[in-house]
């Protein structure tokens, strides 16, 4: 894992466009420092790696979909008759790019 430091900081904030003083640098570099120890706490936890990741903290249901069932298309002529203008059977749009 790279080491954080002022530098790399002040890379990263340029690359974002933030401006930061000296002072902010110091104390986003002291956070980094302890978010890193605290991310240490990890490696000791035993059987972590045989867990596997979690995605999303409850699992997901879609219940609330219906069935996907094939049904009769539309005629064009169905499809057509509430278009609000007609061209060479096709439907017009107004124009949306400048």
């Amino acid at each position: 894992m790279e080491k954080v430091d002022l530098n790399l900081l002040k890379k990263c904030a340029n690359n974002l466009m933030l401006e930061m003083s000296d002072e902010e640098y110091e104390t986003l570099n002291e956070e980094f420092d302890v978010f890193f120890k605290q991310m240490e706490v990890f490696n000791d936890i035993e059987g972590l790696d045989e867990v596997t990741p979690m995605t999303f903290p409850f699992d997901c249901y879609n219940s609330y979909l219906r069935e996907d069932e094939p049904s009769n298309p539309l005629t064009k002529e169905e499809v057509l008759k509430n278009a609000k203008e007609v061209l060479d059977d096709q439907i017009v749009l107004p124009k949306v790019v400048l």
